[in-house]
């Protein structure tokens, strides 16, 4: 009987061979025969969590590093080459195990019973959490007791979405698709909250979130200054993978005294850029957190999608950031490729739509110098990056 190697992982963490087959479950390395059955080679290692593969959280524990890491590479690259781009894709960064430090996870009522969990990989099924190998322990130690809170307050045939978020003063809890009315459900949350020490929870019942324990605000730390936390704003997954991000975004606009950061958020970069720095955002909420905890910034509450910076506005900077959310920035890039901006660092969650906005940034005349891929959600198939961009 004939058999195969794998020879590289697809984006969505099948091992595929040289003939072109894709099978579930396979590392680089490893030997397929015409049955489809594996043998497992030197990238194949037992998975760490029982709930793997069924949860879809995670799509490769069952790969080493080594080759997870050359799957963040070949992400890349294959986006790129897509483009008709290439260029230096460095050695990536890969947060270890039990580092993330937020995570949304979804529960449901089953008989007298919570299931909380991640769903199912491809499934709306919650598959019940009983361990966890990438959460922070802090998050983790939290699934537990949320059964026991949710058994009180989820209604029958719903669902509810449970997100933790690890911040200066502990865990950030919001719950959606709840009920908690009147003043025993009141006192019952907050005694929740007392007992595990939760910086805030707060309820979504079809309003909008509502904080009902906060005894102090809440802030995370960005380069070393605290910034008010709005319930459910974006913050990096994990805190080393921050610091990867903010390292090669500062390498990729050294020399600049004037930077700008689009899409500034609560402002991981903006806060560690040197110089005078502007900062464009349109979340409300993360503008008005961002201006209280550095007021020398000069930020404004600007939507980029439907107001991009002009090449003319652009003209004052020497250096420009770009964080913007899966969707990419091709109307701000396309402002960018007419621009005379010496410097540009990329960052980006999605491979296909950052090698788009390369490609119209080549086209308008800038190099892009290399790429670091980031692996914050360790053994999924999410893919971050940073570049450098000149002209």
């Amino acid at each position: 009987m004939s058999v195969e190697p794998i020879v590289r992982i697809a984006a969505r963490g099948d091992g595929v061979t040289t003939g072109g087959r894709h099978l579930a479950l396979a590392a680089p390395g490893d030997l397929v025969d015409e049955s489809g059955a594996i043998t497992p080679g030197p990238h194949h290692q037992p998975p760490p969590c029982r709930h793997f593969p069924e949860c879809g959280g995670c799509q490769l524990q069952h790969v080493d590093d080594a080759a997870y890491r050359r799957y963040l590479v070949d992400r890349v690259a294959g986006a790129l080459a897509a483009q008709r781009l290439e260029t230096d894709v460095r050695e990536p960064h890969l947060s270890p195990p039990r580092s993330r430090r937020r995570a949304t996870l979804r529960a449901t009522r089953v008989g007298k019973g919570i299931l909380l969990g991640f769903n199912a990989e491809r499934s709306h099924r919650i598959v019940d959490m009983r361990e966890c190998h990438v959460l922070r322990p802090e998050l983790f130690a939290l699934v537990a007791p949320l059964r026991g809170l949710l058994a009180t307050i989820l209604l029958a045939k719903r669902q509810a979405e449970v997100s933790l978020t690890l911040c200066d003063q502990g865990v950030d809890v919001a719950l959606s698709g709840v009920a908690a009315e009147g003043l025993a459900a009141a006192e019952a949350l907050t005694a929740f909250a007392e007992r595990h020490a939760l910086a805030r929870l707060s309820l979504d019942q079809g309003y909008g979130l509502e904080t009902r324990f906060e005894p102090r605000p809440v802030t995370v730390a960005l380069s070393g200054t605290p910034v008010v936390l709005p319930p459910g704003a974006f913050l990096q997954a994990t805190d080393d993978g921050e610091q990867a991000l903010v390292a090669a975004v500062l390498e990729g606009v050294a020399g600049a005294v004037r930077p700008a950061d689009l899409f500034a958020g609560l402002g991981t970069f903006a806060l560690a850029l040197p110089g005078q720095v502007y900062a464009a955002e349109a979340a409300r909420d993360a503008v008005l957190a961002l201006k209280a905890a550095k007021p020398s910034l000069a930020v404004e509450h600007r939507d980029l999608y439907r107001r991009p910076l002009s090449a003319a506005e652009l003209a004052g900077f020497d250096a420009v950031v770009l964080d913007p959310p899966r969707s990419g920035a091709e109307m701000q890039v396309g402002e960018l490729a007419r621009s005379a901006v010496p410097r540009i660092a990329y960052v980006s969650c999605n491979p296909a739509t950052f090698a788009r906005d390369a490609r119209i940034l080549s086209d308008g005349g800038y190099a892009l110098r290399w790429v670091r891929p980031v692996g914050q959600f360790r053994w999924s198939v999410h893919v971050e990056l940073a570049a450098s961009f000149t002209r």
